[in-house]
């Protein structure tokens, strides 16, 4: 751990920090310039690529070079772009004035009024931050969550088959399976990527007030509003369009909510593997030299789970404050949604921590089948739920009544109180013979 990391304000950059690295590529202030500049050069191909009449005679075999310029930025440069705004005080003009630096240097300053051709600060804002964030998923979060979702789908089918005791208001309910249990997370996880990968990343990009009102006035002649829907699209992005200044953020908004679901559906995962280790359904491997309580040298935590749980609240709190926030805005603009947009890396940071916690969690856990099959054992009431629906089905006098008043007496109920008690049905053999064939390790449904 160096320096900075312990000097850091915030558990992201310090104690997480080996976690959460991968995201300065995309999230850092490095990151922003570095998307900032992509969008203005990728823009001006654009432009050329139409062509305007006076970039018709732009050399088209220098794009490249002109995408060295983002491709091969070093933090160094941004550095620069940041002494840029101490004179302007304005960030996105810094990447437009650092931009047109780079034109002299390359000798093509004859081009260098068509950088940021008629647009405004949130085109590139509103198409930066997008375009990071859609990065940031595809490349960093999914293929961890994927790893996490893969894990949980192995166990659900390594115990698919073994009994376990349900519990439903934490009272003893009737049996299902260990497999089976897991598999409601994989099957609620997979939905809801399912939904995630419908959903569209928005970028704005119309000028000073949303109407390409300076591409028109300057070119009439070009449809503009194809253009920048073609531009848009080039980046992976979907154009929202009409807006105003600023992107609406709505479909971002969504994007949050989705994520925010995902994450509440692993924090319901996380407390329920935590009471299945309470209840010595699981144990936990044991690391050498690690310490679970500082007084009791017994104790293996279940801290991975506590930890992914914590983490995952604090990105859901962050989420729902982006998914609230970003879509408000007074008149055609005000500057909240600028400050607050710098954030939308913390809460994948958190759950990138909470993942990597469920996935170390996992790899500790070990199945309890004497604890599973012990707790069955002490609970044969739970196969009440099956005699009295078979003798319903017998059209047997009150099945319900008479399995209550036997299950309520408040004397224990096993194995041999059951067998007495079929014994005494006014039933056919073959009826007793179905009904002696039910334990709480066979009633386990489909």
């Amino acid at each position: 751990m160096d320096c900075n990391s312990l000097s850091a304000v915030s558990p992201i950059d310090g104690r997480y920090a080996s976690q959460t690295a991968q995201l300065r590529e995309y999230f850092s202030e490095y990151a922003l310039i570095r998307y900032r500049v992509r969008v203005e050069i990728e823009y001006f191909i654009a432009l050329c690529e139409i062509p305007l009449p006076q970039l018709a005679d732009f050399d088209n075999s220098r794009f490249e070079a002109l995408r060295d310029i983002y491709r091969t930025m070093t933090p160094e440069d941004a550095a620069k772009v940041k002494e840029i705004e101490k004179v302007t005080n304005h960030d996105v003009k810094a990447v437009e004035y650092y931009i047109k630096d780079r034109f002299k240097e390359m000798d093509i300053m004859k081009w260098g009024e068509f950088v940021h051709f008629g647009l405004t600060s949130q085109d590139i804002n509103n198409t930066s931050v997008p375009l990071s964030f859609k990065e940031a998923i595809e490349d960093s979060f999914m293929p961890l969550l994927n790893e996490v979702l893969g894990k949980i789908r192995e166990m659900a089918d390594e115990w698919d088959n073994i009994p376990m005791l349900a519990k439903t208001h934490g009272q003893p309910a009737s049996p299902t399976r260990v497999g089976k249990e897991f598999r409601v997370y994989v099957a609620r996880l997979e939905e809801q990527i399912r939904q995630f990968g419908h959903l569209t990343y928005p970028a704005k990009f119309g000028g000073a007030t949303g109407n390409m009102n300076a591409h028109k006035v300057a070119y009439p002649q070009i449809n503009w509003m194809d253009f920048a829907d073609g531009f848009v699209a080039s980046l992976g992005l979907r154009r929202s369009f009409p807006t105003t200044q600023i992107e609406h953020y709505d479909n971002l908004a969504a994007l949050f909510d989705c994520l925010r679901r995902i994450n509440t559906i692993l924090i319901d995962f996380s407390r329920d593997i935590w009471t299945y280790i309470s209840m010595e359904y699981f144990r936990q491997k044991v690391k050498a030299g690690e310490v679970g309580s500082s007084a009791m040298p017994h104790k293996v935590n279940p801290i991975d789970f506590e930890n992914a749980e914590g983490n995952f609240g604090m990105a859901d709190a962050i989420y729902t404050h982006l998914s609230m926030k970003l879509p408000i805005s007074r008149l055609q603009r005000d500057l909240t949604d600028s400050t607050v947009l710098r954030n939308i890396g913390v809460p994948l940071a958190h759950s990138m921590i909470s993942l990597n916690s469920l996935k170390k969690g996992l790899g500790k856990l070990i199945l309890n089948e004497d604890a599973i099959r012990a707790d069955l054992e002490r609970n044969w009431a739970v196969v009440a739920e099956a005699i009295q629906t078979i003798l319903r089905r017998e059209n047997y006098p009150n099945p319900y009544e008479t399995l209550k008043a036997l299950t309520r007496t408040g004397a224990g109920i096993n194995h041999e109180v059951i067998a007495e008690f079929i014994e005494t049905l006014n039933v056919s053999e073959s009826v007793k013979e179905e009904l002696r064939a039910i334990s709480p390790m066979s009633y386990t449904g489909f």
